[in-house]
């Protein structure tokens, strides 16, 4: 099975609306949306949801109160200060808990549950491209890196059981732990850059991290007219690292209007920079042998 991951080392690259137009142009995929903290891929693909699962990670310490004696020992141990005084028992802080259990363990009145965390939500839906598998984190919870996990594990499920051979994933930006966890082990890391100063230096962030973990990396240099002396430079440095430069796409305010209207720039306009796409598309099969694998 072939997975390959569209990421970026920076956010607004466009690295979303490539992935949907990559997803419509796969001839039969898994698409999986790893951007748990923020997704925004079912907005182009506008999914009908299948199934729902919670996401459950870490416990979280909640105070019995008719079991409270008030002793008040739970609020010196707790070194993250998640524990206040109350009206009649000490209240933790859900959002200053880090679940450590400290305070379950050496109550004296045994006073303390600790319950599993339910951190967010899981998707499987079907769109008009193919299932997708996506995620929701509540806002403020942690544990991105295990959503992550998780849900490339389910899209390779959903891959076997439908007999797709390309599993295609839309990133999340920047070089953190989310990102680790989509990068880990995948066939080929599509990177979406951009010739600003801020788009060079991310880049060469996220290819060390691809080199870390000895993933294949090819690249796409978008709005590529927006400043000649970075893309020269973005093109030397795929030079220097003997990284495939995939292709470069202009600025074009199409995007902007494909998105409007919830298509992909391949489905919204059927030529120009859409043909730009579709010569992207063939040289990420050709890199990632897709097709070839089941």
């Amino acid at each position: 099975m072939i997975e390959v991951v569209v990421l970026s080392g920076k956010g607004g690259t466009g690295k979303t609306s490539l992935t949907a137009a990559f997803a419509h142009l796969a001839n039969g995929s898994v698409i999986c949306d790893l951007d748990v903290d923020a997704p925004d891929l079912h907005l182009l693909l506008q999914p009908r949801q299948m199934a729902s699962e919670p996401f459950i990670s870490g416990h979280e310490a909640r105070i019995r109160a008719e079991h409270c004696n008030g002793c008040g020992l739970c609020m010196t141990l707790c070194r993250f200060n998640a524990i206040a005084e109350s009206d009649a028992v000490p209240r933790i802080d859900p959002l200053r808990c880090e679940g450590c259990k400290t305070c379950v363990a050496l109550c004296p009145s045994q006073a303390i549950d600790f319950n599993p965390k339910q951190c967010g939500q899981w998707y499987l839906s079907q769109t008009r491209m193919g299932p997708l598998v996506h995620a929701q984190l509540i806002p403020a919870e942690e544990n991105s890196g295990r959503l992550v996990a998780l849900l490339r594990q389910k899209a390779k499920e959903l891959a076997q059981e439908r007999q797709l051979s390309l599993v295609l994933s839309d990133g999340p930006p920047g070089i953190g732990c989310p990102v680790i966890s989509s990068l880990a082990g995948a066939s080929l890391a599509v990177i979406v850059s951009e010739p600003t100063p801020s788009g060079e230096h991310d880049l060469v962030r996220i290819v060390d991290l691809c080199d870390h973990f000895q993933v294949p990396v090819g690249v796409i240099i978008n709005k590529a007219d927006l400043s000649v002396d970075y893309h020269r430079r973005i093109e030397t440095f795929c030079d220097e690292r003997t990284i495939p430069l995939l292709g470069s796409l202009p600025f074009d305010t199409v995007f902007i209007e494909a998105v409007v209207k919830g298509r992909a720039v391949t489905e919204y306009v059927p030529d120009g920079i859409a043909d730009d796409i579709r010569r992207i598309w063939a040289a990420i099969e050709a890199m990632a042998k897709i097709g070839t694998t089941v």
